[in-house]
């Protein structure tokens, strides 16, 4: 069974971290349901284990936190759905990549409910949307935008940290990092794709369409 939490309001991002910590080894005991647990975070920025510090372009502007998430800088804040993901990974095949894989394919089926075509690219990460609303790059291709992040960490092959989609975040604030080290590339939103899309909608189409990827688990 999988326990789902919403909680409202601004979660303090140690204090998230500490929560996920101690329910991923109660699960990996056997104490505790998984769970997701759905939140909102204050304006921060958050560095994985792959951050470069030069990607850091604002380092004054909002709190930084060190994480051991993979990946490298990210943003969160108010706007931005954020989903941790404290699944048991080991009954799902011990296969990392594919629950990496599993995840993104979550959010594209998310996406999709508001009819956003998300995908995937090689050596990329996160989940990106071509814009046809904006001119062709000097390349002659469509510019694309990053409009959900994917950072986990396992810990006795339970997972937690997550995803994160943008709702109606600030789009500004993003402009302290370089998102994921990529530079080329812009954020958008639900919002500023033109869809008036709220938080509980996005709530609703992920659960809607969790249990297609994660509703299966060996041997149970």
């Amino acid at each position: 069974m999988v326990e789902w939490i919403i909680t409202d309001g601004l979660t303090d991002y140690r204090e998230a971290e500490a929560f996920m910590e101690a329910r991923a080894a109660q699960i990996a005991a056997g104490e505790a349901d998984e769970l997701i647990w759905l939140v909102e975070h204050p304006p921060l920025y958050t560095a994985g284990t792959s951050a470069k510090i030069q990607d850091l372009t604002d380092p004054d502007r909002f709190p930084v936190y060190e994480t051991k998430r993979g990946g490298q800088y990210t943003y969160h804040g108010p706007g931005q759905r954020v989903a941790y993901v404290m699944l048991d990974v080991g009954k799902r095949g011990h296969d990392v990549r594919a629950f990496v894989k599993s995840l993104e394919e979550w959010v594209i089926d998310t996406l999709d409910q508001f009819n956003i075509k998300g995908e995937i690219r090689e050596g990329r990460v996160g989940v990106w949307v071509a814009r046809d609303d904006k001119p062709l790059t000097i390349t002659g291709q469509k510019p694309e935008d990053k409009i959900a992040a994917i950072g986990i960490r396992l810990r006795k092959w339970v997972s937690f940290h997550g995803i994160s989609i943008n709702v109606e975040p600030d789009l500004s604030h993003f402009t302290g990092i370089v998102p994921c080290g990529i530079t080329e590339h812009g954020v958008t939103s639900l919002v500023d794709l033109g869809l008036p899309v709220t938080m509980d909608d996005l709530d609703v189409a992920l659960r809607h369409t969790f249990d297609h990827h994660f509703g299966a688990i060996s041997g149970v």
